[in-house]
């Protein structure tokens, strides 16, 4: 089952976000995904997501 997530980027104290799309299964930092489609960085408050593909990902049946 594939699921859109959150992948952690960045030194301590200052993460930063991949939004990603992977198994289900795969480990939250293990760094395997079939697509990145964004990201976050909640420092800056600065987002970037590519709202077509993230449109089409949750159309194929993907879990937030």
């Amino acid at each position: 089952m594939l699921v859109i997530r959150l992948f952690r980027i960045g030194k301590i104290n200052q993460p930063s976000f991949k939004i990603v799309v992977t198994e289900k299964i795969n480990p939250p930092r293990g760094g395997r995904f079939v697509e990145e489609i964004g990201f976050y960085n909640p420092v800056t408050k600065e987002k970037n997501l590519n709202k077509e593909r993230a449109k089409y990902w949750l159309s194929q049946g993907v879990q937030p």
